[in-house]
């Protein structure tokens, strides 16, 4: 089983199920659109060959050349591209050849058959298989809808959650006192990069509507460098209780000493890094229903969720979980348990394992 993946640098994850499969037997190189150690350093360690092949547009011409001439020269079966550019042009790269083509999809929403672009990647009918993180993800590729009735074959589509390894969550938990936090205060950590749909200004609503007598303290971690964000922290009247730390490379670290952790997204989500990565600490999560973030909580035992958009329904969770702290401390566990058990590197290996050979299975070949 030969297998060329395509992927916009190396990272941990990736990284890490590639060496799963790589002891499972399966014969892989990997392509980088850019090196980044140690992780390329690992696999050629363990003798998976790394390749950079830079891509700087939607279709790069000598990427593509470059593209075929490793995918010709390791002989591959399966083509597995891991984002919207390595896709296109990987697709593109493979055109007449004799092999499978895997496309993965980590956030829900945003195809449509009336966007072009959509046809050089997910929808183009060259794709074998489009592994989804999350069910959401495979639930909004089943609404896709063409004229006279087109959609995407059911078949096509398959949900693989992106694992997790406690060893990555090593290092202890931040001292919040150095980041100005008074002591014993209840924290709510935020981990996102400010878009709209992430929600953060639900998350501010929400600390407003708890009222002053709740000295709830919220902390805003990575880029949140917004005009909109800025004016409505101004005007907020508990700013003082809002920390904006920006990008911070102790991020999860930090997001490990606080009381809950927080995504209130509205839309598009897909599996949330940020909350497994809270969730493996023990921190409580609350999230909203919007995209797959439900699916790492069970609702009340590992977590709470709360309808997208709804303030009140946030600020309600924030604080039940600051009236108990024994409620806390029982779905941090569970939900560090519930990581562990159902969201492991071992289970994505072996799922996307399998995945490859019923496509090899199954015979025939894109072209």
């Amino acid at each position: 089983m030969r297998v060329l993946a395509v992927v916009p640098g190396n990272i941990v994850h990736e990284t890490a199920q590639f060496l799963g499969l790589h002891a499972a037997g399966v014969d892989l190189a990997v392509v980088t659109t850019r090196r980044i150690e140690p992780d390329a350093g690992r696999l050629e360690a363990a003798g998976v060959p790394v390749h950079e092949v830079p891509l700087r547009a939607r279709i790069d011409r000598a990427g593509v050349r470059a593209l075929r001439a490793r995918i010709l020269e390791h002989r591959a079966q399966i083509v597995h591209a891991f984002n919207n550019r390595t896709v296109s042009n990987a697709l593109a790269a493979t055109r007449g050849l004799p092999v499978k083509f895997v496309a993965y999809r980590g956030i829900a929403g945003n195809v449509s058959v009336y966007n072009p672009a959509s046809w050089l990647t997910y929808l183009h009918p060259r794709v074998d298989r489009i592994v989804c993180v999350a069910e959401a993800v495979r639930e909004s590729l089943l609404a896709v809808r063409g004229p006279f009735g087109w959609r995407i074959p059911p078949a096509k589509l398959v949900t693989v959650y992106k694992g997790h390894d406690p060893a990555w969550y090593t290092a202890p938990p931040a001292d919040l006192g150095a980041l100005g936090l008074p002591a014993g205060a209840f924290t709510v950590a935020c981990v996102a990069n400010y878009r709209p749909r992430k929600g953060v200004t639900v998350l501010l609503d929400a600390l407003e509507r708890l009222g002053p007598k709740r000295p709830v303290h919220v902390l805003l971690i990575g880029h949140m460098d917004h005009p909109r964000l800025r004016r409505k922290i101004a005007r907020h009247p508990f700013r003082e209780r809002i920390h904006v730390l920006g990008f911070r490379r102790d991020a999860v670290q930090i997001q490990a000493a606080c009381s809950v952790c927080v995504l209130p997204a509205l839309r598009r989500e897909g599996l949330p890094k940020s909350i497994i990565e809270g969730m493996v600490y023990g921190v409580p999560p609350v999230v909203s229903d919007a995209g797959g973030s439900p699916e790492l909580v069970e609702p009340g035992v590992s977590g709470l969720v709360v309808p997208a958009g709804d303030a009140q329904a946030l600020a309600e969770a924030l604080a039940r979980l600051q009236d108990d702290p024994a409620l806390r401390a029982r779905m941090g566990a569970a939900a560090r348990q519930r990581i562990l058990e159902h969201f492991t590197v071992a289970r994505t290996v072996e799922q996307t394992h399998a995945l490859y050979r019923e496509l090899l299975e199954a015979g025939g070949a894109s072209r």
